[in-house]
Parts: structure tokens; C-alpha cells; sequence
């Protein structure tokens, strides 16, 4: 049986999402395993997008319907419902995002097909597919073994996989749309961006992340003259939210944001997995704690054991010195 992996691409506003890369990146290691990697494209006047996606994958299957212009999870299950029984892929991956637990669970009902949600990794091991999910709160790895099948659905959780640059050359093919008719009961009316807060975190190239370690908000400027030395922006872990010193835009996590920049520091902060969850694809990682066992150790290139309160202020004297 051909091993041939499909994955559902995620766009907004004709622009490709992040996510879409990462699975793709996993499908690429997947499909050496025999089979051909397939990206499924659904949507309306797709050519930049398909331009942007050519060297991910050995195949783009473009649907191109006006219908399919805004996300609408009934019109995809419509479509893919049709595609999948006929081409019949080995595995269907699709972003644990809005997006995938909407679509997902039911289509992979419709198509008799075992589904494995919010997983972090995938693996074949000649006719099994295995999965890797986080559980009790990332306290315990499972590794889960599918029920054999003619193929298998599984969403991913977006930062799981650090995506590599494509180097393949897709060829592209036309799949008829076989919508027909409108839903009327359910449809897209608008897109409303998200207010947007004084910065945009995913985007910076240093981030400072501050946790529980901070103890109070009075200590707030000391890590905001840092980060502001070092030409980075704030971030914060959950309880720093929950306590009202920064507000969610700030929120670095499987809650919050993902970010991905050159240097993030984490400063006080302990390492949950929901939080490492949203950092570890950084290209340096440096942790401060006093915590010698901090979990935030595991994850980082390099760390500091000691008091944040008498390292920070000798990192920023030495920064500006530099400076």
C-alpha cells in the first residue's frame, strides 16, 4: 500500500498559515516512507497561494471554487469527504486550530476514519501509525498506537514542528469543486481582525519572557528597561496574566501566542510544558531561575542558575556598557 500523505492547508484572508508549513515539514519525513506528499488546496482565485506552496510538497490537488473563498467547514467536509474516498491517503494531517476542530472530527466521522487529536508528533512503523500526544496537563507523554485502517486523520498542535524550507517542485492538478448548491444555515458573514496591542510579539526577533519568578508587578520596569536594552520586546508566561501584570497579547504558550524569534530569555520562569509549547522554536533559548531543577533548563542552549533580581541588573549594566 502507497504511504501517500495529504495535508490540508490552512489560509486566512489568502495568505497561508504558519501551521501549514509545519505539517508539511512532518509530511515531507512522513512521505519518505514510500508514498507521495499532497497538498490539498481549497479556495478561490488560488494562484499566489499555490505559487507560495510549490516547493513543500510533490503535488498540490488545487480546488477552486468561489464557495471556498472563506473557511466554511461544511463546504470542505463537502469537498474533502469526495477527495479523500477517492485518493484514498494513507494520512490526512490538518492543524489542531480553530480551523482543524472544526473540520476534523466530523470529517473523519463521515469517513470511518480513526482520528488523533492535538498531537505533537507522528510516526510509521511499517503498517502503524503511532502518535505522540502531551496528557494531564503536559505532566506525561503518551505514545498512542491508531486502529488499523485504509487511512488515518491526525491534527497537529501548531509549534510542535519547526518548519524547514521546501526544496521540491509540486505539480499542480485541478480537482473539479462538486459543490452545487449554497448552504444556507450556515455561512460566512465577516472577518474581524483582533485588536492588536501596543506589540505584536509573534513578530519580534528578541523576546524577554517573565513568569512567576517576577513576584510582583512593582519589579515590572526592571525587565522592561532590559528587554527595551536589548531591543526586545515583553512576554510573559500564564500566571503573570492571570495575576493582571501584562495583559493576554503578551502571553507566550499553548494559551498564548507562538513565537519564534532569533533570542527568547526567559526570566523567572519555571518551564510548564504549555508555555515551552509556544517558545521552543526560537533559535536561542537562555533561562534564568534559581531552580537548579526548573524544567525551563531541558529546553534551553543557555542556562543561569541564580537570583533574577541580581543577574538582570548586572546583564543590563553590561548591555549598555557594550552599547
Amino acid at each position: 500500500m502507497t504511504k501517500d500523505i495529504f495535508v490540508i492547508a490552512e489560509h486566512r484572508r489568502g495568505e497561508i498559515r504558519d501551521i501549514t508549513f509545519e505539517l508539511l515539514t512532518k509530511g515531507y519525513e512522513l512521505s519518505k516512507d514510500g508514498g507521495r506528499l499532497h497538498t490539498v488546496l481549497l479556495g478561490f482565485q488560488n494562484e499566489k497561494m499555490i505559487d507560495e506552496l510549490k516547493p513543500f510538497s510533490d503535488g498540490i490537488l488545487n480546488i477552486d471554487d468561489e464557495k471556498l473563498k472563506d473557511f466554511n467547514a461544511e463546504y470542505y467536509q463537502m469537498v474533502l469527504s469526495n477527495l479523500l474516498q477517492e485518493k484514498k491517503p494513507f494520512i490526512t494531517l490538518l492543524g489542531q486550530t480553530a480551523f482543524g476542530i472544526d473540520l476534523a472530527p466530523s470529517l473523519a466521522t463521515a469517513l470511518d476514519m480513526p482520528y488523533a487529536a492535538d498531537c505533537i508528533d507522528i510516526e510509521i512503523d511499517k503498517e502503524r501509525v503511532y502518535t505522540e500526544k502531551q496528557i494531564y496537563g503536559g505532566k506525561i507523554s503518551s505514545r498512542v498506537s491508531l486502529v488499523e485502517n485504509w487511512g488515518y486523520m491526525v491534527s497537529v498542535r501548531p509549534g510542535s514542528i519547526a518548519p524547514k524550507e521546501g526544496e521540491l517542485k509540486a505539480e499542480v492538478t485541478a480537482i473539479t469543486s462538486p459543490l452545487k448548491e449554497e448552504i444556507d444555515y450556515r455561512r460566512f458573514v465577516q472577518y474581524i481582525e483582533a485588536a492588536k496591542g501596543e506589540v505584536d510579539i509573534t513578530q519580534a526577533e528578541v523576546v524577554v519572557g517573565i513568569g512567576r519568578g517576577l513576584k510582583e508587578d512593582k519589579n515590572l520596569p526592571l525587565m522592561e528597561e532590559f528587554a527595551k536594552s536589548i531591543g526586545g520586546v515583553l512576554a510573559c508566561s500564564r500566571p503573570v496574566v492571570d495575576a493582571g501584570w501584562l495583559s493576554k497579547d503578551r502571553q507566550v504558550g499553548s494559551s498564548g501566542k507562538t513565537v519564534k524569534p532569533k533570542l527568547y530569555i526567559a526570566v523567572g520562569i519555571s518551564g510548564a510544558f504549555q508555555h515551552v509549547m509556544g517558545m521552543k522554536g526560537a533559535d536561542t533559548i537562555v533561562a534564568i531561575n534559581k531552580d537548579p531543577n526548573a524544567p525551563i533548563f531541558t529546553v534551553a542552549d543557555y542556562g543561569i542558575v541564580g537570583d533574577l533580581f541580581q543577574i538582570i541588573p548586572k546583564l543590563n549594566e553590561k548591555v549598555l556598557e557594550v552599547k
